[in-house]
């Protein structure tokens, strides 16, 4: 629930990094018999939906970003993620979208064989090269012949997608001649066409690369891919890669639409008598996902990466590192289509010439055009094999199931993602050793640290758990979903976590203070700017 009719209580709350939009739970005391409201933040990566929040996970993913970078040893594998065990599951491992990218030869209806995949390679693709892959996750050591020292460089690389068409001021020169089918369908293939790259990679660089990249959009709103990469490449390797890496989606045609929701007929519908989808006029019978791809003989589309490609290496501990991750993570807190507004391309926030003003209105309408012409295509083109909107080509989605005749639920085809609906944040499992939620416990051990060094006692995070038994050996504390929260008790408890965030706040800060030599300043905050690991040690 939203703090609705309090404009004033949002605005402080926000500018406290207290979560506006919390959800609110009772928790009883079976030993008391009292029973609490409790706030728990929305955790809300988009800053539109609630900024403290969004602002809070960017800092986090800075500092897994920093931690795992330009590590000298190997962390440990983590283990994979045990689903609902991680509140934030784009966090689960390395990208890992489906492997649709061969020809299905399936089973047929009536007498079952074995699945097997194409696995030919395409024409006009160079051969990689193969190397060995050792099981060491920190790439080469180099030596100055001169000092001796040692030197262990990582890189930052930039992936980007080839051209649709001239652009100016991030919308086409001619919007007639600019192919957002093609636009489309690569961002709604990008992750996979991502997957392979990286999967290539380490076959060719010779040792598990591990990686921290986020996905973002260009002010075409063309995707785009941002790496931090542990360890040193070649160039002439990473561009041999970049070159010989592709997506081959082996799908049905999707040049024209059979079906549509605004035509007269309608979509197909399901049969449950023949457990499929018919043609509304005729009832006949759609073709199935394995009949429609058996004799393909050549792919629907093919996702490549565009010849720009940017490749620094860079030293831990420097500002140009530093620097980089801030970049990497910059627009994690936007969507895809909120990345950039007139006022990030003019590089002005206020215009107060009035013919200024009008171009540029002229150009939020022109960009604002663009999105929509984009959005056309990404929200009725499919974003894989089971996606609803095959049934708009006339072929059944891969298994198929009732209700899809609304067309697909994925995020992909929201106007916000414009194709690209799955996790922005991508991270190898080797990174940092550590998943989202240790990284929080590290960071917020740094905040009781500095506290009980200053005779501060901080609250104890676990007073409420589930854990917490009675002598009976059951659960002491007992969380529910409250039937009715009024408005007014809503606010209430806003206002009780603003107080006591500004509370810690005060306290911290004068902790820091008192921590740092006579003389030198506000100290820099571990929570703010740096790893917590590293305070730490």
């Amino acid at each position: 629930m939203p703090v609705v009719g309090d404009s004033a209580a949002s605005a402080v709350a926000e500018a406290n990094g207290v979560c506006t939009r919390p959800l609110l739970r009772e928790v009883i005391d079976r030993e008391t018999g009292s029973t609490v409201l409790v706030p728990i933040p929305c955790g809300s990566t988009r800053e539109t939906v609630c900024v403290p929040c969004a602002v809070k996970a960017r800092r986090l993913r800075i500092h897994q970003c920093r931690e795992g970078w330009h590590l000298t040893e190997d962390p440990p594998m983590r283990p994979r993620a045990v689903p609902d065990a991680d509140p934030h599951p784009h966090d689960l491992d390395e990208a890992r979208w489906a492997d649709d990218g061969g020809v299905i030869l399936p089973a047929r209806r009536v007498r079952r064989r074995s699945v097997t995949r194409s696995t030919r390679h395409l024409d006009g693709f160079p051969e990689l090269p193969k190397k060995t892959m050792g099981q060491g996750t920190t790439g080469a050591v180099f030596v100055d012949e001169k000092t001796g020292r040692e030197h262990r460089p990582s890189m930052f690389l930039t992936l980007t997608l080839g051209s649709y068409g001239r652009i100016r001021d991030g919308v086409p020169v001619d919007p007639a001649s600019y192919d957002y089918r093609r636009a489309a369908l690569d961002a709604l293939t990008f992750s996979r066409l991502v997957d392979r790259f990286w999967q290539n990679m380490r076959r060719c660089a010779g040792y598990r690369v591990q990686y921290f990249a986020a996905v973002e959009a260009q002010k075409r709103l063309a995707p785009h891919l941002h790496a931090a990469v542990r360890g040193a490449i070649p160039r002439a390797t990473i561009k041999a890669v970049a070159a010989g890496t592709y997506f081959a989606a082996w799908w049905p045609p999707v040049d024209v639409e059979v079906y549509s929701p605004d035509d007269g007929e309608g979509m197909p519908v399901w049969d449950s008598a023949v457990a499929g989808y018919v043609d509304p006029g005729t009832g006949e019978l759609l073709p199935t996902w394995d009949d429609a791809t058996r004799d393909l003989d050549q792919p629907a589309h093919v996702a490549t990466f565009g010849k720009q490609l940017d490749i620094k290496g860079l030293l831990g501990g420097t500002p140009d590192s530093d620097r980089a991750v801030r970049y990497l993570c910059k627009y994690l807190t936007k969507s895809i289509a909120g990345t950039y507004t007139p006022a990030d391309q003019d590089g002005d926030d206020v215009v107060p010439d009035p013919a200024l003003e009008a171009v540029q209105a002229a150009r939020a309408a022109a960009y604002e055009a663009h999105m929509d012409r984009l959005h056309e295509h990404t929200s009725v083109l499919p974003c894989g094999p089971e996606c609803g909107n095959w049934l708009r080509y006339g072929v059944q989605p891969k298994n198929a199931t009732p209700g899809l005749t609304h067309g697909c639920l994925s995020p992909a085809h929201e106007r916000d993602n414009l194709g690209l609906g799955g996790r922005r944040v991508l991270v190898s499992r080797q990174w940092s050793g550590k998943t989202l939620t240790q990284h929080r416990a590290d960071r917020a051990a740094v905040v009781r640290e500095v506290l009980e060094a200053a005779g501060i006692t901080p609250e104890d995070a676990d007073r409420l758990a589930t854990s917490k038994t009675l002598p009976d050996g059951s659960a002491r504390y007992v969380w529910r979903e409250p039937e009715h929260i009024a408005e007014v008790t809503y606010l209430d408890v806003i206002a009780a976590s603003l107080r006591q965030a500004m509370t810690r706040r005060a306290q911290y800060d004068a902790a820091r203070q008192a921590a740092s030599p006579p003389g030198s300043g506000p100290p820099a905050g571990p929570v703010d700017n740096r790893s917590a690991t590293a305070i730490a040690a």
